[in-house]
């Protein structure tokens, strides 16, 4: 990494009464960047944010932005702007005077206003609506109104804290790839706040996964997917088959575990384990079939269908193995017929390759 532009050194936050709600973090973001806090409710992700902001101040640690110690800075004086998770628009303003408002309170000449104020405006795509009032607009319009408001005023870091929870899943969607094409654009770092992986996944360069106040992983979000390093992570981001195994050896780099209802399996793996370890198989490796599967090497078992839930392009289902886990299996619908082929109660055979497990012993 280049010299990032925030840099998040040991930081801590302690609230009255013992609660710990940001513990020890460490993180550096890069010029740029689309990074992400991601986390469940109540992890500190927030808390993080606001430290970043001002809003918040650090019980220990350095918070670096730009290269400068913010310790002392206050959030109006600090390079930072943030998009509150409700929008948090003047009601009374138009759009306009919404977008241009930072900057008149700060002395820019009236001119520059108008002319950055026409341009953030242009930047998300809201020209048109300069007259209007924030209640004669959709929620994601008013998302875009603070935005541009965030943005006029040039901010190096741009934070967002929960900005798209307060939509409906359509829009949602349509907004992940406004602020992916706008981050693009403007060419400044954005930092999220999110509970939602899929937010996450789809936006973000780097996720820092977020739990207890304490920082599980950081990495790109195919790493985390792929590769995650804890259970937690693996059971956060997406579905997951987390797998309880008893370790029976371990060589070099291999490892022999056996699995209730599975038996023995043997994995690839140089990690140092315990007695016991989590096999992470992700659903969609998982395949299907009415027969027993004969391709060699292959970890297969025989259960019965106990949930079907059809979602359009996939087919969720659960099968239930006597005497073991329940196995989720994502399905392709690629036939104009519709759903999986499966029915509740049907007897049918799971397999797939050791390659697309892995064995976490954290």
């Amino acid at each position: 990494m280049t010299d990032p532009i925030v840099s998040i050194r040991g930081v801590s936050k302690k609230f009255p009464g013992g609660v710990i709600a940001v513990d020890d973090v460490n993180i550096d973001i890069a010029p740029n960047e689309f990074f992400a806090l991601l986390g469940p409710s109540g992890c500190g992700k927030t808390t993080l944010l606001r430290m970043i902001s001002g809003l918040e101040t650090p019980t220990d640690g350095q918070i670096i932005i730009g290269g400068q110690d913010m310790a002392l800075t206050p959030p109006n004086k600090r390079p930072t702007n943030m998009v509150f998770q409700s929008y948090a628009v003047f009601p009374h303003m138009t759009v306009e005077d919404n977008v241009a408002y930072g900057l008149r309170v700060t002395g820019v000449p009236e001119d520059e206003t108008k002319r950055r104020t026409a341009e953030a405006l242009e930047m998300v795509k809201l020209s048109h609506l300069a007259k209007r009032k924030p209640d004669q607009m959709s929620g994601g319009q008013r998302q875009r109104v603070a935005l541009a408001r965030a943005l006029v005023k040039r901010p190096k870091v741009l934070l967002l804290d929960e900005p798209l929870s307060a939509l409906d899943a359509k829009l949602r969607d349509d907004m992940r790839m406004e602020l992916t094409r706008l981050q693009e654009t403007v060419g400044i770092t954005f930092i999220i706040v999110t509970h939602d992986q899929d937010e996450a996944l789809s936006m973000a360069s780097r996720i820092a996964v977020i739990d207890k106040g304490a920082v599980q992983q950081i990495a790109t979000p195919s790493e985390l997917y792929e590769q995650p390093a804890t259970r937690f992570v693996a059971d956060f981001i997406g579905k997951v088959n987390l797998i309880d195994a008893k370790v029976l050896s371990k060589k070099a780099k291999a490892i022999t575990c056996e699995a209730k209802g599975l038996g023995k399996l043997t994995f690839d793996t140089e990690k140092a384990c315990g007695d016991t370890v989590a096999v992470a198989v992700r659903p969609e490796k998982l395949k299907i079939s009415k027969a027993e599967p004969k391709a060699a090497g292959l970890i297969k078992v025989q259960g019965n269908v106990r949930d079907v839930a059809y979602y359009g392009d996939t087919s969720h289902i659960v099968v239930s193995i006597k005497g073991g886990p329940d196995l989720q299996v994502n399905v392709q619908n690629d036939s104009r017929t519709g759903g999986s082929g499966v029915e509740r109660g049907q007897a049918i055979w799971v397999s797939w390759m050791p390659d697309d497990s892995l064995v976490l012993t954290e």
